[in-house]
């Protein structure tokens, strides 16, 4: 459960965001941003992602988007969400499949010790988000034990007591934990915007295709939109309703 404060109100405002498959209006004060497990587990050297050969190169294209993203959210006073994939050390919330996973090419396993402390436990240094992108005071973080974020983590009660049901989604990866995300939110009725160039994949085709899905029937999962639109969008003059 997360333990930071509480979202607090805030005045109404809306602004127009360009995106696909088409322009919205974004409600400012129903809003916030969402950064996906941008940890060093994944995103540096020694991390689990590094140690099983995948390209952190592809996870970091993220960093600096998002660091805009949360420079214009902050500035303006609006709230911030990040989360971490992790487990208790005595990997008592671990699921079971995970657990099971047969090591493959020198992968470590969920517990063990790597290079950044044992891989994916709580309290860890590879459990932590990378200095680059770490959460400012009263920002909430919240700890899931799994790839969704919702399921045993009250993030649902946080949003739904501020009452926020649009989320800007960022993070890696966006086919794995970020679109698990956007499809979690989708069925609570939250709205998503997939912030494209702000997610990253080790696989730039799955990339394209969560960015596809999400798109898909007309959004089926959500809207699609580039961190400069959003922050062109937060730089209008906003409009009280």
């Amino acid at each position: 459960m997360p333990t930071n404060p509480p979202l607090t109100a805030r005045p109404s405002r809306e602004v127009d965001l360009a995106a696909r498959p088409a322009s919205m209006r974004l409600p400012l004060h129903r809003c916030a941003l969402v950064v996906v497990d941008m940890q060093h587990q994944f995103c540096s050297p020694g991390g689990l992602s590094h140690e099983s050969g995948a390209d952190i190169g592809l996870a970091r294209r993220a960093i600096e988007p998002i660091r805009r993203l949360l420079s214009a959210f902050r500035g303006h006073g609006l709230p911030v969400v990040h989360t971490r994939e992790g487990f208790l050390p005595d990997l008592s919330d671990c699921p079971p499949l995970t657990l099971q996973r047969i090591q493959r090419d020198g992968q470590p396993l969920v517990g063990q010790e790597g290079p950044l402390g044992r891989v994916l436990v709580r309290g860890e240094p590879g459990h932590e988000i990378i200095p680059e992108l770490a959460p400012a005071p009263g920002e909430i973080v919240i700890d899931k034990p799994g790839i969704g974020t919702f399921a045993r983590t009250g993030l649902e009660a946080v949003l739904r007591e501020a009452r926020i049901d649009h989320l800007l989604v960022t993070g890696v990866t966006t086919d794995v934990c970020v679109h698990t995300f956007i499809r979690e939110a989708n069925d609570r009725g939250l709205n998503c915007v997939l912030v494209e160039d702000a997610c990253a994949s080790f696989d730039p085709q799955l990339h394209a295709a969560a960015v596809a899905m999400t798109l898909q029937q007309g959004g089926l999962f959500g809207w699609v939109a580039d961190s400069g639109a959003v922050v062109r969008a937060l730089g209008e003059t906003p409009s009280a309703s």
